[in-house]
């Protein structure tokens, strides 16, 4: 049975002391500090390590002691005598409970039927550092942190208009997680808005600790290995997605955002195409996607031409391949399931070991369990190749989600070529592409705007073109503001 916080507020002041000391009993990061002012009772609570005691001290508790008059109250605590920017009145002792176990101070008074909040959060934070996930040559260096006040300054700081609106919302019954919606006002599609606010009202759990969890909680379809949300750990591209109409999720303690609505062309795209010159970002662009469905079909392409259909590979490749898998004792399906099982481990290895030991770990794996393994005949150079050219060309995308999808599917298309040959290769991509026309992400397309072609949105899909020919935002998001780029001296142009 959840535990539910009582909202009234006694006039007798230690009936509330003893009510919060009930209520957080057995805690001893719990400071509770009573004290008088003119023979009027008061109360400060706050929890031991994220209140800032010398605040407190210096513009709480030293004025409150100094006071002289006759009469104290709420209000003239509130209006006249404490020197801090950021304090409210409650009328619910929940609120006030919230607070504290948020790291503001709660401040309770003798004969009064209202609390007072004060904002005095100071914790350990980590600083602003450079994401590690998503590192660019061009670019800002700046990335989230585990504060949420500190991520929403950094969109803050980019977006200087007055209206982005930051919506606060509690989620988790028990962990009361602070979560904000990021958007601007005139340019996000109120839609996506109402189906987003509509979802996170609908969440009833205990906590959420991570943006993983509740992106689980907010997509379309639950069951799918494609993410249908964007994560990202960097504020440009949360400023970038809000100014086409998208809407940023912030939770606290996560040092990212998730962003929705998401195509899959948004999960291609680097903060490096913008960046740099737009022949060149177009370039790599190109090569990463082809790289992604190298990835995907190169070991099935292997695995149905050398065993089903060898008479579609020249005459010298077919015999420099036989003489590569002589005296290897499996068949080309096999070799391909060890070495994909084989180079799984490894990977998880390298991310889960400390950077020293997992670079090691890498080389190790790589050079002289690899080598050693042609050399013993279990596997053919030729598999190397094929492998470590289908793990490298999945490692070229940004997000890291939309690799583990593809490496889910690839394993489907391995086990159908091992069937029917390139038969079953093509009949596992037909329904990949089934998967992915049927996918929405808040009822937009996940393959838009190849499934709703509009010219305008090609500028920005399989290339990029220069930033003058970007009039206009994505059809596709049907935002507000349509237009994003006016001719000088238009109306609404600043």
């Amino acid at each position: 049975m959840d535990e539910i916080i009582r909202d009234g507020i006694s006039t007798d002041i230690d009936d509330n002391i003893k009510y919060l000391k009930q209520l957080l009993k057995d805690n001893t990061d719990i400071v509770v500090r009573e004290f008088f002012v003119v023979n009027v009772k008061c109360c400060l609570v706050y929890v031991d390590g994220m209140g800032d005691k010398n605040l407190l001290d210096l513009f709480v508790l030293q004025p409150l002691m100094r006071y002289e008059g006759r009469a104290l109250d709420i209000s003239i605590i509130k209006d006249r005598i404490t020197n801090v920017s950021e304090i409210a009145e409650k009328n619910k002792l929940s609120e006030g409970i919230i607070g504290v176990l948020s790291g503001d101070t709660l401040l309770l008074v003798q004969g009064g039927s209202s609390c007072l909040v004060i904002g005095s959060r100071l914790w350990p934070t980590r600083g602003i550092a450079e994401p590690s996930s998503e590192t660019v040559i061009k670019g800002s260096r700046e990335g989230f942190s585990e504060t949420l006040r500190f991520n929403s300054a950094l969109i803050r700081r980019r977006i200087r208009d007055t209206r982005l609106r930051t919506e606060h919302l509690f989620i988790g019954r028990r962990s009361k997680s602070d979560t904000l919606i990021v958007y601007i006002q005139d340019i996000v599609n109120k839609e996506v808005l109402s189906l987003l606010k509509e979802r996170l009202d609908g969440i009833d759990i205990d906590a959420i600790f991570d943006s993983g969890v509740l992106e689980e909680f907010l997509e379309d379809n639950k069951y799918s290995p494609f993410p249908q949300i964007q994560y990202t750990e960097r504020p440009d591209v949360v400023a970038a997605a809000l100014y086409e109409g998208r809407i940023a999720v912030l939770i606290d303690n996560t040092p990212s955002a998730l962003i929705v609505p998401a195509a899959m062309s948004n999960l291609f795209q680097s903060p490096d195409d913008y960046n740099g010159r737009w022949l060149n970002a177009s370039f790599v662009r190109l090569i990463r996607i082809f790289s992604m469905f190298l990835s995907l079909v190169m070991p099935s392409l292997y695995i149905a031409v050398t065993s089903f259909h060898t008479y579609t590979i020249p005459t010298k490749l077919a015999y420099s391949i036989a003489a590569t898998r002589e005296g290897v004792p499996f068949p080309a399906f096999v070799e391909v399931i060890l070495m994909e099982f084989f180079l799984a481990m490894l990977t998880e290895a390298i991310v889960r070991l400390p950077k020293p030991v997992g670079a090691t770990i890498g080389i190790v794996g790589g050079l002289i369990i690899g080598q050693s393994a042609v050399s013993a005949g279990i596997v053919s150079p030729i598999m190397i190749i094929i492998v470590s050219v289908t793990t490298i060309s999945g490692f070229l995308t940004t997000n890291n989600d939309i690799t583990s999808a593809f490496r889910f599917y690839r394993y489907l298309l391995i086990i159908f070529s091992s069937i029917a040959g390139l038969y079953g290769m093509v009949v596992g991509l037909i329904l990949l592409t089934i998967q992915l026309l049927q996918l929405k992400s808040f009822g937009v397309p996940y393959m838009a705007p190849a499934v709703n072609p509009d010219i305008s949105d090609f500028k920005d899909f399989l290339i990029r073109l220069p930033y003058v020919l970007f009039r206009k935002r994505p059809k596709y998001m049907n935002t507000g503001d349509k237009m994003r780029q006016k001719k000088k001296g238009s109306e609404g142009s600043v």
